[in-house]
C-alpha cells in the first residue's frame, strides 16, 4: 500500500519562500502538487513524471519548482515569491501510471495534506 507523507509547511510573510516535502512508500510513478483553500475545490498546482517532464498551472508558473528525487522516493515543491492567494492546505498525490494530469481523479494516492499561510 502506497502512503505519502507531506512535510514544510507554515506560515510565511508575502514574497517569502517555502520547500514542501512528501515521503513516498511504495511503488509510484507520476506525482504532483494540489492545493485547496477553505470553501474553494482542490485546485492542480504541478506535476511531474519520473523522467522529470514539468507542468504547472498558469498561477504558479515562475514562481513554484516541482521536483522529485527517485532514488529517496521523495517529491518537492519549492515556493518562491509567496502571495496570500498561495494560502491553502497542499496535498501531495501520486498515481500508478505515467502520463500528467490536472484531473484530481486521476491519481491513486494522495497524503493528508500541509496547511501553507501567507501573511500580507
Amino acid at each position: 500500500q502506497v502512503q505519502l507523507v507531506e512535510s514544510g509547511g507554515g506560515l510565511v510573510q508575502a514574497g517569502g519562500s517555502l520547500r514542501l516535502s512528501c515521503a513516498a512508500s511504495g511503488s509510484i510513478n507520476a506525482m504532483g502538487w494540489y492545493r485547496q483553500a477553505p470553501g474553494k475545490q482542490r485546485e492542480f498546482v504541478a506535476a511531474i513524471t519520473r523522467g522529470g517532464s514539468t507542468k504547472y498551472a498558469d498561477s504558479v508558473k515562475g514562481r513554484f519548482t516541482i521536483s522529485r528525487d527517485n532514488a529517496k522516493n521523495t517529491l518537492y515543491l519549492q515556493m518562491n515569491s509567496l502571495k496570500p492567494d498561495d494560502t491553502a492546505v497542499y496535498y501531495c498525490a501520486a498515481r500508478s501510471g505515467a502520463a500528467l494530469y490536472q484531473n484530481p481523479a486521476q491519481y491513486d494516492y494522495w497524503g493528508q495534506g500541509t496547511q501553507v499561510t501567507v501573511s500580507s
